[in-house]
């Protein structure tokens, strides 16, 4: 499959990442990632690795969408816990107690 990643062409098939990526150590994933054989990576070490590009070079998004069209499977950013709500010393009281907190 031909696709662009920072201004160049490139020719990636799926067989052809998995190769790049044997024996390739995953980093720890922070953000976007994506899984190639039993491994999560983050996307930007898969691009730098089959791009061998600097990673400032070139968007996670650029290879989310090629790691994508290969048919990998791709992680989008971790969702962050909703706030919890504080509840004053009456309330938590209440709570405990089974009582509807008086307000």
């Amino acid at each position: 499959m031909r696709c662009v990643i920072a201004r160049f062409p490139f020719e990636l098939t799926r067989s052809g990442v998995l190769e790049s990526m044997k024996g390739v150590k995953p980093e720890q994933v922070i953000g976007e990632s994506v899984i190639i054989g039993r491994r999560t990576y983050p996307l930007k070490q898969v691009g730098q690795v089959i791009t061998r590009q600097d990673r400032r070079d070139f968007s996670a998004g650029e290879v989310l969408r090629a790691m994508t069209r290969l048919g990998f499977t791709c992680r989008g950013l971790p969702q962050a816990a909703a706030p919890m709500r504080v509840l004053s010393p009456l309330q938590n009281a209440s709570a405990l107690l089974g009582a509807p907190a008086a307000v």
